[in-house]
């Protein structure tokens, strides 16, 4: 596929991801006007002043909203996650040999990449108006790339069977009801939880701020959860003595 991404950038994901991210923070140097801030003087009309009580409540109200949007991606990652070990979904290499089909599979085809692109909508809270445009749409590309590397592996080793399942469950816009039968597959809530850590110390993160209204509270526990990520990123390099 023309547009798919190329195996650099697969095995290298989880760095342009962040990338991304960087970038849309980054983008305060160019535009210094948050966009929780420019949405609220948007709903409450030019005449509201930002030291007002209600203007700093609206602000606090859509940064909620978006931290609700990364639990819905928290949560969403961790049910993929728990029927899809820890280790492939992190692994740098492509592993098309096996086709999951069960839990938010059987609603949506790429369950994991529509939990990034909903963690940039409700990170992209947090940034400046360019930066939630560079995060969003950003994300989608990187994302879409992805998924159309992966569709074109899985199709040269399941052939047939993954043409049927590609043809029954959306891309990345979920079906209401299942799409496919369950296979009767039980999940591992506990692998889905422990491996998404990263992703729900953004959203507690979003929720120390709103709570506190102190942005280094975020910055902290995300900072703890990036330290966890790559401690399990390690781990799972880790031979095994067994």
């Amino acid at each position: 596929m023309p547009f798919a991404a190329t195996d650099f950038e697969f095995k290298n994901r989880s760095w342009i991801i962040g990338a991304v991210i960087f970038l849309a923070f980054f983008c305060y140097n160019l535009d210094h006007t948050n966009i929780a801030f420019a949405l609220t003087r948007k709903i409450l009309g030019p005449t509201a002043h930002p030291d007002a009580p209600i203007f700093d409540r609206y602000q606090l109200a859509i940064v909620t909203i978006g931290s609700f949007f990364v639990y819905l991606a928290a949560l969403l990652r961790s049910w993929a996650e728990s029927y899809l070990h820890s280790s492939i979904v992190h692994d740098a290499a492509i592993h098309s040999d096996q086709l999951v089909a069960e839990g938010p599979y059987r609603y949506v085809r790429n369950p994991l990449y529509l939990g990034n692109d909903l963690l940039a909508i409700g990170l992209g809270t947090l940034a400046s108006r360019l930066g939630f445009i560079v995060m969003v749409a950003g994300m989608f590309i990187v994302t879409y790339r992805l998924i159309l590397r992966e569709e074109a592996g899985l199709l040269t080793t399941q052939g047939e069977s993954y043409r049927r399942y590609f043809n029954a469950v959306p891309r990345l816009w979920p079906s209401l009801r299942p799409c496919i039968p369950s296979g009767g597959a039980k999940p591992n809530w506990r692998d889905g939880l422990t491996g998404e850590i990263f992703m729900w110390s953004i959203a507690i993160g979003m929720t120390a701020f709103v709570v506190t209204q102190r942005i280094w509270m975020f910055w902290l526990v995300m900072a703890a959860g990036f330290a966890i990520y790559f401690l399990q990123a390690y781990l799972r390099k880790r031979p095994s003595t067994s």
